[in-house]
């Protein structure tokens, strides 16, 4: 297959969930299929991520794009006129006419067989009509997430403004989810989800997959039997309000029975309240981006995840799972994977239960050590990445082969009305 992807950003550095799927499978799927990858770039990005772009296709196209940085004048400027338009800001901020002309001209100037629309974001930016299938690759189910952050959020004007973005959020994820040729999701959930909500008759779903070769104990790291860690982007909605929520709610109870336990929170951007809440509690360590995660993930105990919105799967799970980490988890933060509760993970979705949970695992060795190995063994039989582009490759191939047939059908049809 010739396969044009579209995207919103360059994929170095790989340090979040959405660029480290699409990384490790396109690193996958280059091996056997011809990729050319089309993305937006705001000029942030060092010359060596796009030199290091040959990891995972064997063209880079990049279309200059600027939009307001966050809580700038601007951004909350952009936010007010957000009001008055249909698509949400998530979506609108993405939008480039020149990425939408370059689409249409390496569409008719060559024979790609497949043209994959990475995330929602960049669905603004596709033709309606092209001369070959078009895929969009749901990382989440976008309306879910919204709304989702609309149902916790307390603050009524933030409320109000989440509710509208939620709203905008389905009618258009509806309307791309139906114009696209076919919509792949990462899990049966999410597919499910959207065949109910946005009235599409299939939806194609491909597992999670972790680099299982990578996400390895290397037993040079010493443990600390009290620490827990979270790893994810702090940019990203869900997490920040995940860990509002751990830092406000569980870990407090966790330390009224184990005054020595620490939190660990690794990933880019922290909130700044996170910042400075770190600095007057030494229990919790906020690192910022990493090169590495894995130190950070042997050197502790436990590894949490205390989401409360979102969307798709987690590939934090199965970083840890492969890491051999006992994994506490809410319900939400596993949701897509085929795990087992007390077998692979210990799901708690109240703050009670998720901080019992916590001291459960640092002061029983057995079952702490039980469900890492469980989680381990699992997550390393069943769910590399080679396995995961191999499906999404398999799919693609019968989406162009459908297309192809509805062409042929559709002539015939043509020639048969003419000679009528």
């Amino acid at each position: 297959m010739h396969i044009l992807w579209i995207k919103t950003e360059l994929l170095h550095p790989v340090d979040k969930g959405g660029k480290i799927r699409t990384y490790n499978m396109l690193k996958e799927l280059r091996r056997d299929h011809q990729v050319t990858y089309l993305t937006l770039d705001d000029g942030s990005a060092d010359q060596s991520a796009r030199s290091a772009a040959s990891e995972y296709c064997h063209e880079l196209i990049c279309v200059p794009h600027k939009h307001r940085e966050k809580f700038s004048a601007g951004f909350y400027a952009e936010l007010a006129m957000n009001l008055v338009t249909s698509a949400p800001y998530a979506v609108k901020k993405y939008y480039s006419r020149e990425m939408r002309d370059q689409v249409n001209t390496l569409v008719n100037a060559r024979k790609f067989d497949l043209v994959v629309c990475d995330f929602l974001a960049p669905a603004l930016n596709v033709p309606e009509k092209l001369c070959c299938p078009a895929v969009l690759f749901q990382h989440n189910v976008e309306a879910m997430i919204w709304k989702r952050h609309y149902e916790v959020q307390s603050h009524p004007v933030k409320k109000a403004y989440l509710k509208t973005q939620w709203q905008k959020m389905f009618k258009f994820e509806q309307a791309m989810c139906r114009r696209f040729d076919s919509v792949i999701s990462v899990s049966r959930e999410d597919s499910e989800t959207m065949q109910d909500e946005y009235g599409i008759p299939k939806v194609f779903d491909v597992p999670t997959g972790v680099d299982t070769e990578f996400f390895r104990p290397s037993g040079t790291v010493e443990k600390d039997p009290f620490n827990l860690v979270f790893t994810g982007s702090m940019d990203w909605l869900p997490n920040e309000d995940g860990i509002r929520f751990f830092t406000e709610q569980v870990l407090p109870k966790v330390k009224a029975l184990l005054p020595d336990v620490t939190l660990t929170v690794v990933g880019r951007s922290p909130y700044q309240s996170l910042i400075e809440l770190s600095k007057n509690d030494p229990s919790i360590i906020v690192t910022g981006r990493v090169d590495d995660v894995r130190p950070y993930m042997e050197r502790a105990s436990a590894y949490v995840v205390p989401l409360r919105v979102g969307g798709g799967t987690r590939l934090k799970i199965y970083e840890g799972m492969a890491m051999e980490k006992p994994i506490i988890s809410t319900s939400i933060g596993a949701e897509g994977l085929p795990l087992k509760d007390g077998e692979h993970l210990l799901l708690a979705d109240d703050a009670e239960k998720f901080a019992q949970s916590i001291v459960r695992v640092l002061t029983d060795k057995t079952l702490a050590n039980d469900l890492a190995q469980a989680s381990a063994l699992e997550v390393r039989e069943k769910f590399a990445w080679a396995n995961v582009a191999n499906s999404f490759a398999s799919i693609c191939e019968h989406v162009i082969q459908q297309h192809r047939c509805a062409t042929m059908t559709s002539k015939a049809t043509l020639s048969v009305n003419a000679a009528l």
